[in-house]
């Protein structure tokens, strides 16, 4: 049978080399695999077609036959637009296009059958269609077409041809081409205990079903599918590190824990801390190499749980490392570790990007002899020159800053891996976290430490600035500080940047009498530590910014957070942007900013960042909201976050169901040699291959 996997797309009838181009650089369709597996995002019943006289903005998307009696254009610049007068003879509707008006016109002749396709709407009392669907009339097949799949295209692609309706024809060809039955990618005690779908059937019915029922059965076959295969990836990882690396066992709780436990702890642990710690231990305790991912919202005491786990390896012998992603976060931890530990014998070191060489020289030294027992830095540590006399225990916080080779790096610090600690102060919904970190085992820090009081959040629309302006007065005359961020968009870099330098000059006149700082990604790292600094001390009264303070240094006394066009932050982003402040015992406030018209969605996260200061909650609801996106990065399963067909806001259930059916296979067969899932290894390998597979090499 023809190897779809590595044949590449340009082969396929239809398609050549300028199509295939555009389908690698927009969509990252390489092969005919690719082209397969790009699966509609929606189905259309056209087996209906309406009179034009029964059209009204109600109605959804309808299916017309008639002619085009006429073209006018209307509008000038963006406005501009093409109109065509479209009728079957019962009335008139009209056709409208914004963008490709030549194309348009050049395509379609007057008084000629066609058959229109779209959604109608109402604009100045006259019906319309924005954008139509427009084939000629012999195209028209009711009886057969059952529902018509719609796929994402890109406005490029549509410029050069390339709409939904050929990527259709495009799998059409694919499918005539592949004239065997697709081999099989479960075993078939899965398929038969399950109630699945043949694979090939699944396939082909995805793309052109013929009623709804077939298609639920099709689309329920291949989610199945897709995770289980990333489960089964990361279940397998985890059962493989199991039986290959053993661990440093840390077996007894020693002098300095104890001293640092009863003398030098700045308040009680919380319930969920003395948890976590337990959890750790006994990880620690086994001869097993831990892998834990620790999750806390802001402020919840996770670096405290993490200098506890490192006093535990320096009363066993072992050295400690702390990575963070930021030379400013990496300077915090330091003076954070130094301050908590007080007199205790420990000898704690920095390590960043900006350490001079004449400092390294020394340090290299003693963390090569054990003199240094806990280092704390960034990158810089995962250069191939630093080397450790017995290193124990890695911390690394903000997992999703250091990918899995980085992490690999660490591993090789030691002749046996280090214990691995990983922690994240973006909370992440459970079926996010059983599929990024499924191989890790997860703690929850879920109480904040006892004095904390919630931040109060309020909405205000923009007409509403001058009484927020004599809000943050007050709070500066009791001696606080404040934040006003900014939003940073690629796309829009230039006006943000503008919208950003405005701000800062309006809110200097605004609060003449004070110091205000100026921060966002495009200054120099000197500068932007600088700036940081300054409002840390309480040299700057307000810190004027963009998002690069999302992941930073406490200022306690920083009680407000002003975030500005609050419409274009996710959930996450803005609860992670509201954690920057509520750090001190006084109340703290955040005031999300926006213009007054708002999209439904928007509105919603809005009422849910007011309603709810729990970070898992936000979590959920940004999963619900947004999709699950690239929201961390690489999987520690190797395999990348690109989800073709299910969604794990949706698919919770079926997550967890083909989770244990993954674990069901990994039980029965460990080793991998079992004749039943050999098919089942073999598609597991496939997919690796495919991710690997160089298309520059093939000619």
């Amino acid at each position: 049978m023809l190897d779809i996997a590595t044949r590449s797309i340009r082969f396929l009838p239809g398609v050549g080399e300028q199509r295939a181009s555009l389908l690698g650089s927009e969509l990252n369709i390489r092969s005919l695999y690719d082209l397969l597996y790009y699966f509609p995002y929606k189905y259309i019943d056209r087996s209906r077609v309406f009179k034009v006289n029964e059209l009204g903005g109600h109605l959804q998307h309808v299916q017309l036959v008639g002619e085009i009696r006429s073209f006018e254009e209307l509008g000038e610049g963006a406005s501009r637009r093409l109109v065509a007068h479209f009728t079957d003879g019962t009335a008139f509707v009209d056709l409208v296009w914004f963008k490709g008006i030549k194309f348009v016109k050049n395509r379609y002749g007057l008084n000629k059958q066609y058959v229109v396709f779209g959604k109608p709407s109402m604009f100045n009392g006259r019906v319309n269609i924005a954008h139509p669907d427009v084939d000629d009339a012999s195209m028209l097949q009711l009886n057969n077409m059952g529902l018509q799949p719609y796929y994402n295209t890109t406005e490029k692609m549509k410029r050069h041809g390339l709409n939904s309706n050929a990527i259709a024809k495009l799998i059409q060809n694919l499918l005539d081409l592949l004239n065997k039955e697709m081999e099989e990618t479960l075993s078939s005690d899965i398929v038969q205990k399950h109630g699945l779908m043949s694979l090939d059937n699944a396939l082909r019915i995805i793309h052109f079903p013929k009623n709804t029922k077939e298609l639920q059965l099709a689309q329920y076959r291949l989610k199945f599918e897709e995770l289980f295969f990333i489960q089964l990836n990361i279940l397998q990882y985890a059962r493989d590190r199991q039986m290959r690396y053993m661990g440093h066992r840390f077996a007894k709780v020693g002098e300095i824990f104890n001293r640092f436990y009863h003398e030098n702890l700045p308040f009680e642990l919380t319930g969920a801390q003395k948890r976590v710690v337990r959890e750790i231990r006994k990880d620690v305790n086994s001869n097993c190499q831990m892998n834990r991912l620790l999750q806390g919202d802001v402020g919840s005491g996770k670096t405290l749980v993490a200098l506890m786990s490192m006093l535990l390896a320096k009363d066993n012998g072992y050295q400690a490392c702390i990575l963070a992603p930021t030379e400013i976060l990496a300077e915090q931890h330091y003076a954070t570790i130094k301050r908590m530990l007080g007199g205790l014998p420990v000898r704690v070191e920095l390590l960043t990007g900006s350490t001079k060489q004449k400092e390294r020289t020394p340090l290299f030294e003693a963390l090569e002899s054990g003199g240094v027992d806990i280092l704390v830095g960034t990158h810089a540590v995962l250069e191939d020159n630093v080397l450790f006399y017995n290193l124990g225990l890695v911390v690394i916080d903000e997992q999703h800053r250091f990918g899995v080779a980085q992490r690999a790096k660490m591993w090789a610090k030691n002749s046996i891996p280090p214990h691995i600690l990983v922690m994240t102060a973006t909370p992440i919904p459970r079926t996010l976290a059983m599929t990024l970190y499924g191989d890790l085992d997860v703690s929850v820090i879920d109480e904040l430490p006892p004095g904390r009081k919630p931040i109060s959040t309020s909405h205000i629309f923009r007409n509403r600035a001058d009484s927020m302006y004599s809000f943050i007065h007050k709070q500066l005359q009791e001696g606080r500080q404040a934040y006003v961020v900014y939003p940073l968009i690629k796309e829009n870099e230039k006006l943000d940047l503008k919208s950003l330098e405005d701000g800062y000059a309006h809110l200097c006149n605004v609060f003449c009498d004070y110091s205000l700082g100026k921060l966002h990604g495009k200054m120099k790292p000197k500068e932007k530590d600088e700036e940081m600094r300054r409002f840390a001390s309480g040299e700057t009264r307000i810190l004027v910014s963009t998002t690069v303070i999302e992941v930073g240094v406490d200022v306690p006394n920083a009680s407000v957070m002003v975030i500005e066009n609050a419409e274009r932050f996710g959930l996450s982003q803005l609860h992670q942007l509201r954690g920057r402040v509520g750090r001190g015992a006084s109340q703290s406030y955040c005031i999300l900013v926006t213009d007054y018209k708002l999209s439904e969605e928007t509105r919603k996260r809005m009422e849910i960042m007011t309603a709810s200061n729990d970070g898992f909650e936000i979590a959920e609801a940004d999963l619900k909201l947004r999709g699950p996106g690239d929201m961390e990065g690489t999987q520690q399963s190797g395999i990348a976050f690109d989800l073709k067909i299910a969604n794990l806001a949706k698919d919770e259930q079926l997550l967890q169901y083909v989770r244990e059916v993954a674990r069901g296979v990994v039980d029965a067969d460990p080793q991998r040699n079992n004749p039943l899932y050999r098919v089942v290894w073999e598609r597991l390998r496939a997919i690796k291959d495919m991710k690997n597979w160089n298309w520059g090499a093939i000619s």
